[in-house]
């Protein structure tokens, strides 16, 4: 048993997923003190002493504010280092800059390798996050990194609202199909795929439905959701081969650009996102957005951290 005690810190916007995990483990929000000029620098500082404490920074990270949130994020890692912390860990539920993984084109950089490199620099002694983009990205770091699921919620959400018996998981494209192939064993489900038919590179000329949808609800999954183009597609698809209806669930949901425009235009039934990205300001205005909250597996992946326990119960099975 730890003989140090935990802190959690948050910033002052965007902080509701800090909140949840705060009451859920009975421990306030450490008070800390953010300052940002009219330059648009920030100036930041902790209200009581960390000498030798377990920090723990959650940092929910979503769009149009990532460049802003990374920056904080640093700069709170190299106070609490400079303040003598014992172990500073990173709660990043949606890793930024995940998609760019890999150097894709000539002279493009590996910006997922360079998030890892800023936050070892800054002081940063352990990384958890959530359904990364690429599973990968994990060798990037040279501290330890936690990639938890968020399958077990998703899991508990679709046996809680949706009729099993009439149900079906779809991967939205080939990349997905072993997510969805995992959630449909769990759930002991059939699964399909679209496949996209591309005439020219980023423009899809038409998608395929490989397996039967007739009289199914069908449940795609895919780990985020930006635009929703290609769910709204993707539920036309569905549609025109006799599904009853179409349930969108998604880990990360950036909801950028004409996303809301998008999902209440299209043929959704509903759009279902964890709390992981804020985006509790667009629920007024698409009522087919719901949330799945994951606040209790982060308090517990904290609390078990903090102890020394292992974490791997996580990875299938559902807090309370």
């Amino acid at each position: 048993m730890a003989t140090n005690s935990i802190k959690l810190l948050a910033s002052d916007t965007h902080n509701a997923l800090a909140e949840l995990v705060s009451k859920r483990l009975g421990t306030p929000l450490t008070n800390v003190a953010i300052k940002r000029d009219s330059n648009k620098e920030v100036s930041f500082s902790i209200g009581e002493s960390i000498r030798d404490e377990d920090i723990f920074i959650i940092m929910q990270i979503g769009s149009g504010i990532v460049n802003d949130k990374v920056i904080e994020l640093l700069i709170m890692i190299n106070a609490c280092k400079t303040a003598s912390a014992r172990r500073i860990t990173a709660i990043l539920p949606n890793f930024p800059y995940a998609r760019q993984d890999r150097k894709d084109k000539s002279r493009a950089p590996i910006t997922a390798k360079l998030m890892a490199d800023m936050l070892t620099t800054a002081g940063c002694d352990h990384v958890v996050t959530m359904d990364l983009h690429a599973s990968q990205i994990q060798g990037f770091f040279d501290i330890p990194v936690d990639n938890l699921y968020a399958e077990p919620s998703v899991v508990k959400y679709i046996r809680e609202t949706v009729n099993i018996d009439e149900a079906i998981i779809i991967s939205p494209d080939a990349g997905g199909a072993k997510r969805a192939a995992g959630l449909a064993d769990r759930l002991d489900l059939n699964f399909a795929l679209i496949h996209k038919e591309r005439a020219r590179a980023n423009e899809v000329s038409r998608m395929v439905l490989v397996g039967d949808v007739t009289d199914k609800v069908c449940i795609i999954v895919d780990d985020m959701a930006d635009t929703c183009g290609t769910l709204a597609k993707a539920a036309e698809v569905l549609l025109d081969n006799e599904a009853k209806k179409v349930i969108a669930i998604v880990t990360h949901g950036i909801l950028s650009g004409n996303a809301i425009k998008n999902i209440n235009n299209s043929n959704l039934d509903r759009v279902v996102c964890t709390n992981t990205v804020p985006f509790e300001e667009k629920l007024p205005q698409c009522p087919r957005l719901d949330t799945i909250d994951i606040s209790g597996v982060l308090a517990e992946s904290i609390r078990r951290l903090h102890n020394g326990e292992s974490i791997s119960y996580l990875f299938r099975n559902a807090t309370l």
